[in-house]
Order: structure tokens, then C-alpha cells, then sequence
């Protein structure tokens, strides 16, 4: 009795084990395109899409004072293409935003 419980185990570990082992490879010498069914791979062909150029940001802008913003401490600034732009106190034009603005006295508030 034991013996036949055994094999029955037995027989379904090892039909577990060969199907898990199985594997659906595809065929890849048919590539479908639309719904049509080729065998000739350069059917299917990558379509290429360029990028736009970017373009350069200006670093200095010129600006009316009437169109730009003010700060809470009296500074100028002026928002362009999703840049910041400070303005110069000595010029009057607006630079775009660098971390040496902070030591350079023509742009601190008056």
C-alpha cells in the first residue's frame, strides 16, 4: 500500500518537474506588420524620429523694467522659457541665473 502512495507521488513530482521545464520559444522567421503575415524580416521596419534641435538660451536679455517682476528685497527679475533671469544694476540687462550672482555686488539689492 505504502509502495503504490509513492508511486503515485512520485509520478506526479516528475510530471511537476518536465512542465515546468518547457518553454514556448517563438518563431521569429515570420514578423507580422499591420495584420499581414511576412517571412521576410525587412518588412518590419523602424520608423525614425528625429528630435528637434534645441534651442540655445540666451544668456543676456534686455527687458522692460515694467515687464519684470520684483522681489521682496527690491531685486529685478524676468522668467523666460522656464530660466530665471536676474537683472544687472550697472547695465540694466538681465542675466541669466549662475551661482557667481551671489558675491557680484551689481546684483544685490539697492
Amino acid at each position: 500500500m505504502k509502495i503504490k502512495y509513492l508511486c503515485i507521488i512520485a509520478i506526479f513530482i516528475m510530471a511537476g518537474l518536465l512542465s515546468c521545464s518547457k518553454k514556448i520559444h517563438p518563431d521569429t522567421s515570420t514578423v507580422r506588420v499591420s495584420g499581414v503575415t511576412n517571412n521576410d524580416s525587412s518588412a518590419a521596419k523602424k520608423v525614425v524620429v528625429k528630435r528637434k534641435p534645441k534651442e540655445p538660451i540666451p544668456q543676456v536679455i534686455s527687458v522692460n523694467d515694467l515687464s519684470a517682476q520684483k522681489t521682496v528685497d527690491g531685486r529685478y527679475y524676468y522668467d523666460l522659457q522656464g530660466h530665471r533671469y536676474w537683472r544687472n544694476n550697472k547695465d540694466g540687462k538681465y542675466y541669466l541665473f549662475n551661482k557667481s550672482m551671489y558675491n557680484n555686488s551689481a546684483f544685490k539689492p539697492n
